[in-house]
């Protein structure tokens, strides 16, 4: 097996996002928590992540902390800007339909050892990814399988021809990361961030601890017209490990660090502090039914079922806090062109009654042990969750675990963090519910994730034959941008109406700052940031 196979991940919406994230940055907090109107030079950015992030390969690697890392080490040929727009990255210029695409690179690129980065090495970084031998799980979402480039270096351009029609193509193949040609073969040293395009080099490694970066003095190509002059930018970042929320906040507010993501009830503390904060709006309640041969999800109406007994705006409070939101859509984030609001129709009312009526229906009878069987087999369930959903996530579990008891289910559950989820849906395939939300941008993004191969040869985890979804997404796909949206809905629809994903809460997460300021997409933008004293 191909090294880079063993490395394929989903990425949780509680510890990150799937691919592009965009989103506003809030503004600056209380003048002595987030932006003092001084401008501070030579510092360093702390950000604390919960969980080491593992290989931090970016042809590779699908999780979210490793991702928001190769932020700051990996640029892009552009750079999606908060209202959708676009600017320019490593590529000045650039034109593209549903099947081609061309950029033109800005000059003067370099790698972190000097050399330069041509377009040459850009294509063959798109080519690799396209090649669905390499084991890429970007294939699919990012890029296309099949999809080839070809660099000019005279010319500094580089041509895409898509494996097959992807109506973001622009916004896809634009937005991976970029590695330097020497490194491009060498997953070893692109497990440990070497052979940066970007701002900063990776300068020291403590797994387990901490990841220390260096601004690199000789990175000039930010977004758009982005001054590398500028007064405010850090010297150093260093992402720090610290898995407790709540010594998370207390080193915020002491001021040892400068960023963190806090989701349970600390929060307050840092928003009573008046501390800066961005605002991302993603999928904090999902569940999504296993639908492999010889699970009892596979079966339509168990699944309905299950869903028709649950308290779903009970279990929305419960997990957010009394602070989410019914989910409107299986994307979230911005751009999302279509802005659909298509789940309320297929989110039944709870009744539990109809819903054992169901059960029985389907052949599950009770039996004398308060589980129900069917030809000899025992509804028992496993449950997947995320640990990094804290107290709340748990909480929400152990209530489906109640009501499920009720209806005749032996459920067992399971917390894990992100590289354990990843060997579960990716590995293991032991599950039959997962409560691990996927939040995305882009409708295109979801495909991998609901169609085509199942592990360990692709990232359709729950096993999902859905001719209608299918069919919808091929129609869309042969679209631009926001003019295949009625084809995307119906897709949407396919998976709502089959009860293959039930969203029922989406919530504001919120990266905090002190003395610091940022904009996040797809993790921190490390060229908004701006150091305060």
């Amino acid at each position: 097996m191909n090294a880079r196979m063993r490395s394929r991940a989903v990425i949780a919406a509680v510890a990150g996002v799937t691919a592009l994230v965009l989103t506003s940055c809030a503004g600056p907090a209380a003048s002595n928590q987030g932006d003092t109107g001084v401008l501070a030079e030579g510092k360093t950015f702390v950000s604390i992540i919960p969980t080491d992030p593992g290989s931090l390969d970016p042809l590779v690697t699908a999780m979210s902390y490793a991702r928001s890392i190769d932020r700051f080490l990996y640029s892009r040929l552009i750079e999606m800007q908060t209202d959708g727009s676009i600017a320019a990255g490593l590529a000045e210029k650039w034109e593209s339909d549903t099947t081609s695409a061309t950029f033109t690179l800005r000059e003067g690129l370099t790698c972190e050892d000097g050399t330069p980065l041509t377009a040459t090495d850009v294509a063959a970084n798109i080519s690799y990814i396209g090649d669905e031998a390499n084991g890429s799980p970007m294939v699919g979402q990012q890029v296309q399988a099949g999809t080839v480039a070809v660099g000019d270096d005279a010319t500094r351009t580089v041509t895409v021809e898509s494996g097959r029609p992807d109506a973001f193509l622009l916004e896809n193949v634009g937005s991976i990361a970029i590695v330097c040609g020497n490194v491009l073969d060498d997953p070893d040293a692109l497990a440990k961030g070497e052979g940066a395009t970007g701002m900063f080099t990776m300068t020291e490694i403590v797994p387990n601890s901490q990841y220390t970066l260096t601004r690199r003095e000789d990175f000039t190509w930010g977004p758009g017209d982005w001054d590398p002059k500028q007064a405010g930018l850090p010297e150093k970042v260093v992402f720090r490990i610290v898995p407790n929320e709540t010594t998370a906040t207390n080193l915020i507010l002491s001021g040892e660090a400068n960023a963190a993501v806090v989701l349970g009830p600390d929060k307050r503390r840092l928003d009573d502090a008046g501390m800066f904060r961005t605002d991302l709006p993603v999928a904090a309640g999902q569940v999504i039914f296993n639908q492999a041969e010889g699970r009892p999800t596979a079966d339509q109406a168990v699944r309905e079922a299950l869903v028709q007994a649950l308290d779903l705006d009970q279990l929305r409070q419960i997990l957010t806090g009394g602070e989410g939101t019914a989910s409107k859509s299986l994307v979230t984030i911005s751009p999302n062109p279509c802005r659909a609001e298509l789940v309320e129709e297929f989110l039944p009312k709870a009744d539990p009654e109809a819903a054992a009526e169901a059960l029985d229906d389907a052949g599950w009878t009770m039996g004398s042990d308060g589980v129900r069987e069917k030809d000899g087999e025992r509804l028992a369930l496993h449950l997947l969750f995320s640990s990094l959903q804290g107290d709340a996530g748990g909480a929400a579990a152990e209530l489906i675990q109640a009501t499920w008891k009720e209806l005749g289910v032996d459920l067992s559950m399971k917390g894990a963090d992100v590289p354990a989820i990843s060997e579960t849906l990716f590995a293991t395939g032991d599950w039959d519910v997962s409560a691990v939300p996927i939040s995305v941008s882009l409708p295109n993004m979801l495909i991998p994730f609901y169609s085509g191969p199942t592990p360990p040869n692709g990232t359709n985890f729950a096993s999902i034959d859905d001719a209608a979804y299918t069919a919808a997404v091929t129609a869309a796909s042969d679209k631009t941008g926001a003019e295949g949206c009625d084809d995307w809905n119906t897709a949407e629809k396919a998976l709502l109406s089959s009860t293959t994903v039930v969203p029922y809460a989406d919530q504001l997460t919120g990266t905090y700052g002190y003395k610091a300021t940022f904009i996040e997409n797809d993790g921190i933008d490390p060229a908004s940031i701006r150091m305060y004293e």
